[in-house]
């Protein structure tokens, strides 16, 4: 069974993978540069970005946008809306590259090492999880494979790729969690 933390990092990593990718789509449908994009154009962008949403997703989609944004997204809701679908779109091509970034967020201080004071910030401030004490040292447990009270990439991490990869692709995959779509 894969851990709840393991699934947060690819999360987080995969997240790192997509975020250029909707920033750059998302200017280049912003066409008068006002921070917005009008709902008529998120059909050509999700099909610029590569995902081919049936007519039923675009009518649901364009329906949200027109209700919770008046018709205009910002780049956050952007972000909101498309996450989700990038997410499950992308999630196999997640590596050691799209790891490192996800752990470096939660690295506040950069020492290669993520302390129970930066996992609990990282849960906040990232994943907006306010997390008790107990929560958090039951993840680190989960995650810190050699019991040192930290977690460090080269061992933990990595180690928990390698061992839960098909695990966290299947979690992943559309089959699996319907709701991504």
């Amino acid at each position: 069974i894969i851990s709840y933390p393991t699934l947060w990092f690819v999360a987080i990593a995969v997240i790192c993978l997509c975020l250029s990718e909707l920033q750059e789509a998302f200017k280049e449908f912003d066409y008068d540069a006002d921070g917005f994009i009008h709902y008529k154009d998120i059909a050509d962008c999700m099909r610029t970005m590569g995902y081919m949403p049936t007519e039923m997703e675009l009518i649901e989609i364009i329906q949200q946008i027109k209700m919770k944004w008046g018709g205009h997204v910002d780049f956050d809701d952007f972000c909101t809306l498309m996450g989700p679908r990038m997410l499950a779109e992308t999630a196999h091509m997640v590596g050691l590259k799209e790891l490192r970034c996800a752990f470096k967020q939660f690295d506040c201080d950069g020492d290669g090492k993520i302390t129970l004071d930066e996992l609990k910030e990282g849960m906040k401030t990232l994943l907006g999880e306010k997390l008790k004490k107990g929560e958090l040292e039951e993840i680190l447990g989960d995650i810190d494979l050699n019991k040192d009270g930290n977690i460090d990439f080269d061992g933990d991490i990595q180690y928990l790729l390698m061992m839960h990869s098909p695990q966290i692709m299947t979690y992943f995959s559309p089959l699996h969690n319907s709701s991504l779509h």
